[in-house]
């Protein structure tokens, strides 16, 4: 199996730790990835306030790359994920704004955009089948029932005709599924799918704070001893707007799988701003 890959900003830069997982881990399970030559931003999460013309434009110049690729395209990121899924259902509507997109994009790319690829999120292809069937195979080390929220956030789910790869996308279960297989508990609880207000972060940093309390406060009544996400934004934010004095770790799912791969998992553990390693030597996983 072989898939394009969008890293994105974020996992070029803050969210290093996220893209090196998700390589680790989808190379333990043969899946090859290759990197989107000559991908640039994508625009979110700020694109579509500042032009809406630029938010589908950016987006389509990756889209027509990746299909030029002849590949479907894994992003991690799900604001990426999101806009470029947006940008595809935009052009499928054949509107005379979308007809005028894709002839400029022509012009000045020399390619048509033709909407023949998947654009694939991390949970999306692992819950797969086949993926998660070698994933099962290929779990060596089980996390103890170590208690985890699957937190998606906002953007992984909405708007759920455009976005959401899951069944139900306001009790999403995938990575519930992913969590169990490696040995975790996957608590159930309140805020899977709420705003963490990443986007208001430096503009409105106290209503951050209060949204992301809520959340984690919602997690650990939960029982929760750490949260899971798959989105670089709402990791970070997760993190930095934690005020309580014993805060909850933040880990992307795919350093959850990657740890339960037999990987090791301490480079990208490093770079968390909430130490994770004491929680990990209490349930013997470090």
């Amino acid at each position: 199996m072989k898939l394009s890959y969008y890293p994105g900003c974020s996992l070029h830069a803050t969210s290093a730790e996220y893209s090196a997982s998700t390589e680790g881990v989808f190379k333990a399970l043969e899946v090859e990835l290759e990197e989107l030559n000559d991908w640039s931003c994508c625009g979110a999460t700020s694109g579509h306030s500042l032009d809406s013309n630029l938010s589908h434009a950016l987006p389509l110049y990756n889209l027509i790359l990746a299909e030029a690729a002849g590949n479907d395209l894994l992003v991690p990121c799900a604001a990426c994920y999101n806009t470029l899924r947006t940008t595809q259902s935009f052009m499928a509507t054949a509107s005379r704004e979308a007809k005028e997109m894709g002839q400029r994009a022509k012009e000045i790319m020399g390619r048509e955009y033709r909407g023949t690829i998947k654009v694939q999120h991390v949970i999306e292809v692992l819950a797969e089948p086949g993926v998660f069937t070698a994933l099962e195979r290929k779990v060596t080390k089980k996390l103890g029932g170590i208690p985890l929220a699957s937190y998606y956030g906002c953007l992984l789910t909405r708007p759920p005709k455009v976005a959401s790869f899951e069944a139900n996308p306001e009790q999403p279960r995938l990575m519930d599924r992913l969590l169990t297989l490696c040995g975790a508990t996957a608590v159930s609880w309140s805020h899977k799918n709420e705003c963490c207000g990443a986007s208001l972060s430096i503009p409105q940093p106290k209503l951050v704070e209060e949204l992301v309390g809520k959340i984690v406060e919602a997690a650990r009544y939960a029982g929760a001893k750490a949260i899971v996400t798959a989105c670089p934004l709402c990791h970070t934010n997760l993190e930095s707007r934690q005020t309580n004095e014993e805060p909850l770790p933040v880990f992307f799912i795919t350093e959850i799988l990657g740890l339960s791969l037999g990987l090791d998992p301490t480079p990208w553990l490093k770079k968390h701003l909430i130490d994770p390693f004491p929680l990990l030597r209490q349930y013997g996983l470090a």
